[in-house]
Formats: C-alpha cells, sequence, structure tokens
C-alpha cells in the first residue's frame, strides 16, 4: 500500500498531472497520491491556483485553469470533471480532449490504439486479412507523405502476403 504524501494515511486517490511536453516531444507527467483528505485539500488547491504557486509558475496555473475549463459540447464534461471521476461522458470527449488523453492513455496501457483479443481458435486468414489491410493503409500514407521507397518496401509487402494467401 501507498502512503499519502501529505499525510501517514494510506492513498487511495492516485492523480497524474500532465504537465507538457519536453524539447523532444515526450509528455511530462506528475503522479500524485492522496488519502481522500488530502486528495480534496489538492484538488480545491488546484481549482483555485494555489498549485501554480506551489509549482512556482503562474503558466502553468493558468493553462491548467484553461484545461480544466475545456468542455465538450455533447455531454458538458469539462476536463475537471474527468480529473476527478476518472470518467468520460460520452464517446465525443475521446475527440474533445484527445491530446489531453493520448499521453495518460500511453502511460497507462504503453499503447493509445485498442488492440483488442482474439479468440485461441481464430483462423489465421482473418489476422492476414487485418495485417494485409494496415498495409494497405501505411501504403496509402507513405504516397501521401511522397515517400515511394517507402511505399514501394510495402507494394512488395503487401504482394508477398497475397502471393501467400492465394
Amino acid at each position: 500500500m501507498q502512503r499519502c504524501q501529505r499525510c501517514p494515511k494510506t492513498a487511495y486517490i492516485h492523480i497524474t498531472d500532465i504537465l507538457g511536453t519536453n524539447e523532444e516531444g515526450a509528455y511530462l507527467f506528475e503522479e500524485h497520491h492522496f488519502c481522500e483528505e488530502c486528495a480534496q485539500k489538492f484538488l480545491y488547491e488546484s481549482a483555485t491556483g494555489k498549485s501554480a504557486e506551489a509549482e512556482g509558475s503562474a503558466a502553468a496555473g493558468a493553462e491548467l485553469s484553461e484545461l480544466n475549463q475545456k468542455e465538450c459540447p455533447h455531454c458538458g464534461i469539462t476536463f475537471k470533471d474527468f480529473r476527478l471521476t476518472g470518467r468520460l461522458g460520452c464517446p465525443h470527449d475521446y475527440v474533445v480532449f484527445r491530446a489531453e488523453l493520448l499521453p495518460l492513455l500511453e502511460s497507462i496501457h504503453s499503447e493509445v490504439q485498442h488492440v483488442g483479443k482474439t479468440p485461441r481458435r481464430h483462423p489465421a486468414g482473418s489476422r492476414r486479412r487485418a495485417e494485409l489491410s494496415a498495409l494497405r493503409k501505411q501504403l496509402q500514407q507513405a504516397v501521401g507523405r511522397e515517400d515511394y521507397e517507402e511505399a514501394a518496401r510495402l507494394r512488395d509487402q503487401i504482394r508477398n502476403l497475397e502471393q501467400q494467401e492465394g
């Protein structure tokens, strides 16, 4: 069990703050672990901007405040509501809060795209068709970028897979 950062109680609430990106484009995170009482205090401080003073940066507080006010036009949930509850309000929230959710999902799941599971008796042909579909999509993207060497390599991969299938 992890201890609260502010008191000796057990931490039941874990908050991940997305601070921004570094020079390489990697996301910067700050994790907090609190008991319920200290979490309420922390969230209150965040909402009133006191956490920005603690971080030593007024710009970070303004950015956080602006982010917390971001709202889904469909269900009305704000990013602050999501941070407090850990739940989104509707499927459109994934689009509205995409920039904020991607680094969070990547840190939790090490991926940002759902892959899912396939049955053990899943036919190999379905896997091959899915792989072909992904390669064709990559081929279109390579042609769009005018990366013809990559496009030729992908074309050859697609032909090899199609020959194995047929």
